[in-house]
């Protein structure tokens, strides 16, 4: 079996890459970083240094190998015989790998191979069927012979993996957590769903994807927004101020009454799934910092992202969603002259005003609670 994996930054190579090796993979990863490929090639294994409470090991990871993206030959050649494709390359790269896997999938089908499933692992919502749609529209003429031959199977990943510090002369390094959750929809994939240890097929995926999405990821950049207004530098150190812990996990208690409500989950018991993420944040081992998880504002502040899709559900069952606006409130007043989207963001704030902002970036035009963020934004 072997599996072709798009993207060997540290997720790919501390969370997939490692699920597949260790479920009896070849794992071939694609990426333009030659030095992590270069030394994949080499070494045909790494070291992950899996960390948390009580835990402290390192575990290798084995039959692996390297080519680079940009090589559509290498690539094409890879497809032809995968087993399954998976990605870790961040929502923006998805819609510019579509056209490169739109050529290699037309050839592996008109040469006579076998459907595949592809499973992009991104911390989006439904992150495969994005990537379909994109495949489907540079495949042109090859568009129906796709469909017809592969899945596009979506799913939920959570374990947070934070970049290498400074200092380590390995390429490969890794540091993750030891909790991971790899969630799949079951009824996406053309035939039958792979048994591979740590991977989780279900037929409710959307429950799945909206309590990671309205939990980690709607606490964690929370945290960001909050703790960089606060001086913070990482998770870590928001984690241990008070009034930031508090601030960020009540916009999750916020939105967990979404989940409840959408979804019948137990109160107790969602509560309890709230606490062991706050556990995870505050985890001393991960030096994660308030950049990195803030990065991209003007994705997070998407329709169907952890503020903005949460608040519409806490509108629909009339729920309280102050933390919320407070959340929304910090994340526009993020700055950062090193991130593209926060530059544009701040431009487009100070020159059309905050509800015209809200208006283009998330397509929420609720007067009431635009309202309420903009006297957030002043009181911050």
């Amino acid at each position: 079996m072997k599996a072709l994996h798009f993207g060997g930054g540290n997720i790919g190579r501390g969370f997939i890459g490692k699920i597949l090796a260790e479920a009896g993979y070849e794992v071939v990863f694609a990426d333009i970083n030659m030095t992590v490929i270069d030394r994949l090639n080499q070494d045909h294994g790494y070291t992950v240094h899996v960390v948390g409470e009580g835990v402290d090991q390192k575990e290798t990871v084995k039959n692996v190998r390297g080519i680079n993206s940009g090589d559509e030959a290498a690539v094409t050649a890879e497809i032809s015989d995968a087993t399954l494709v998976t990605t870790a390359v961040g929502p923006p790269v998805l819609e510019i790998l579509a056209p490169l896997l739109a050529r290699s999938l037309a050839a592996r089908y008109r040469a006579g191979g076998a459907p595949l499933n592809i499973i992009a692992c991104e911390n989006m919502v439904r992150g495969s069927s994005f990537l379909k749609e994109k495949v489907l529209t540079a495949a042109g003429d090859d568009a129906a012979l796709i469909d017809a031959n592969t899945g596009f199977v979506d799913c939920a990943v959570d374990r947070i993996v934070p970049p290498v510090r400074g200092g380590d002369a390995d390429p490969l390094a890794v540091t993750v957590e030891v909790f991971s959750e790899w969630i799949v929809d079951s009824t996406q994939f053309k035939g039958a769903v792979p048994a591979i240890a740590g991977m989780i097929a279900t037929d409710k995926l959307m429950a799945f994807i909206e309590r990671k999405l309205f939990t980690l990821n709607t606490g964690h950049t929370a945290l960001a927004y909050f703790g960089q207004l606060a001086g913070k530098k990482t998770v870590g150190e928001a984690m241990q101020d008070d009034a930031v812990r508090q601030a960020a996990e009540a916009v999750m208690k916020e939105s967990g009454a979404v989940l409840i409500r959408r979804y019948a989950f137990d109160p107790a018991a969602h509560r309890a799934y709230i606490d062991k993420i706050l556990k995870r944040f505050a985890n001393p081992y991960l030096h994660d910092d308030i950049d990195r998880v803030a990065r991209q504002p003007l994705r997070k502040l998407g329709a169907q992202e952890r503020f903005i899709k949460p608040l519409n559900g806490m509108l629909e069952y009339d729920l309280p969603h102050d933390a919320t606006v407070r959340a929304i409130a910090a994340t526009l007043h993020y700055h950062n002259p090193d991130d593209p989207q926060a530059v544009e963001m701040q431009y487009y704030r100070q020159a059309h005003g905050i509800a015209a902002t809200l208006v283009k970036y998330s397509d929420f035009d609720n007067t009431a609670v635009v309202a309420k963020i903009e006297a957030a934004y002043q009181a911050l």
